[in-house]
């Protein structure tokens, strides 16, 4: 039995703690906040609750198979999953709307061609067909497999299979996701459907390559499913998993330095000088903070891959509303922004900042354990925003304005509502300006590869979103299931089959 130190309680670094400690070894968390999750926090006020970091659980079968390795109670006994339908609605700058259903591909291109008209439905699902060609190639590789050691492979090819397009008499494919929009669903209204599921990863789509297409499919073929009681309670469920299987926890408990003996990893010290021994470190943390952890140490091999820097980051508005939750209102909404190009330009430009109507998502579950009583609800506004962004009263406004398109009404429900900034996620994370990280993707000389889940120092193991194979709940919990398994085969372990 090995001793194993966790640098973080996130919910990459709790998953990997669970399935080592049901391997037969001691492990113990170091978490320098007062409790686990990483970003997936609660705010609670006056009888209502909000999720303050992501709201809804994509590829449940990966916390599936955590809770089925990991002891007898599967997933569906510790938490109450709810597959949400419609999956989105979406509204759109025209006036034009529509409720797109879960998984239903059939239903998806109805519902496209009834909101948007004849062919709209079909370009959608033909999109989906070659999306879903992109995932059959890139899902082991970017989600079930430590990163490949000629990963370049991965960083050099273009998955998607893009449909020929001739432009200035030559024929080209689309190598970006804009491209895709603008080539193959060629209806602006479709290309806000493509481009919001990039934005709220942070990812361009004017830069993104077309393998993102994976994103919409895995939303489409796996749905989109809510926790009852908020997703929260998957982080509480995950916790009480490890402590079932033993793994000790200090939270208030921060990290100074991972010690190093004879060239490997061998425990880490505490800021208050306690030094812990350990056989193996895992490391749950921002590429920033693992680089102050072995400070004088090149953790990344020569020529791998770097986390994504500058990453954007995410405003969140809780609001306490008076009046019940209309019946079969959408459980989120995407207000789309009416200026694309200004979007676009405020976030990933050089003079970085809140667009004058940004896009943003709007969140209602339909969950009595978030209110105080059915006379009130609680929603969720997120808007993705440069990451380090200060926010101003006039920039959340300018949010609750975009809302009341899909709330009317909305000022005058309003008991109260509370902000949460780049700053808040920064403090709950420790990810420099609050940025938060996106899936690995292929293509695009590698630049959104993560780096793998080993170091160039032995025994010293990399965990959670800014690792491969990246950000997301489900990505997240699959860089325990490779970290674990690095750890109990060693690096002939090439993944679950």
């Amino acid at each position: 039995m090995g001793r194993i130190a966790v640098i973080g309680a996130g919910m990459g670094a709790m998953a990997t703690a669970a399935r080592l400690a049901v391997a037969g070894h001691r492990v113990v968390v170091y978490e320098r906040a007062e409790t686990y999750g990483g970003a997936v926090r609660r705010f609670e006020r006056d009888g209502f609750a909000f999720d303050t970091g992501p709201g809804l659980l994509p590829l449940p079968a990966v916390y599936r198979d955590l809770f089925v390795k990991t002891g007898k109670q599967p997933l569906e006994e510790c938490v109450e999953l709810v597959q949400v339908d419609p999956s989105s609605r979406h509204l759109f700058a025209d006036g034009t709307e529509v409720s797109l259903p879960n998984a239903s591909r059939a239903g998806v291109v109805t519902a496209l061609d009834e909101a948007l008209g004849s062919g709209a439905g079909d370009r959608w699902g033909d999109f989906l067909v070659r999306a879903r060609e992109a995932w059959d190639r890139t899902r082991r590789p970017l989600l079930e497999e430590p990163l490949w050691p000629n990963w370049s492979v991965l960083a050099d090819s273009e998955p998607y299979p893009s449909v020929p397009h001739k432009k200035l008499l030559r024929t080209r494919r689309a190598t970006t996701l804009a491209e895709v929009a603008a080539w193959e669903l060629r209806d602006p209204r479709l290309t806000a459907v493509l481009e919001s599921q990039a934005l709220a990863y942070g990812l361009d789509p004017r830069v993104t390559p077309a393998s993102a297409a994976v994103l919409p499919y895995m939303e489409h073929a796996f749905g989109t499913w809510y926790v009852r009681g908020g997703i929260r309670e998957l982080a509480r469920a995950v916790y009480e998993r490890c402590v079932a299987r033993k793994v000790e926890f200090h939270f208030g408990a921060s990290v100074e330095r991972i010690v190093e003996k004879d060239g490997r990893a061998a425990g880490v010290e505490l800021t208050d000088g306690t030094v812990a021994d350990a056989d193996f470190v895992v490391a749950g943390v921002a590429p920033g903070m693992l680089d102050r952890l072995v400070a004088g140490t090149a953790i990344r091999g020569d020529g791998e891959v770097a986390a994504q820097r500058g990453a954007p980051s995410r405003l969140t508005v809780l609001l306490a509303l008076r009046g019940g939750r209309p019946e079969g209102v959408a459980h989120r909404t995407v207000v789309h922004a009416a200026e694309r190009e200004e979007e676009l330009g405020r976030l990933f430009g050089e003079h970085p900042g809140l667009p004058a109507a940004p896009t943003v998502t709007v969140s209602r579950p339909d969950d009595t354990a978030l209110v105080p009583d059915p006379e009130h609800e609680a929603v969720t506004l997120t808007v993705t925003v440069p990451s380090g962004l200060k926010v101003s009263e006039s920039d959340v406004d300018r949010v609750l304005g975009v809302a009341e398109r899909a709330l009317p009404g909305l000022r005058d429900r309003l008991l109260w509502h509370e902000v949460r900034t780049p700053a808040d996620i920064a403090e709950a994370t420790g990810a420099d300006g609050g940025a938060v990280p996106a899936p690995a993707l292929a293509a695009a000389d590698g630049r959104l590869l993560y780096p793998s889940n080993g170091t160039r120092v032995p025994g010293l193991f990399a965990a959670g979103g800014w690792a491969h194979p990246g950000g997301g709940l489900a990505h997240a919990g699959m860089s325990g299931a490779l970290v674990a398994g690095l750890i109990v085969e060693g690096p002939e372990f090439r993944g679950s089959q």
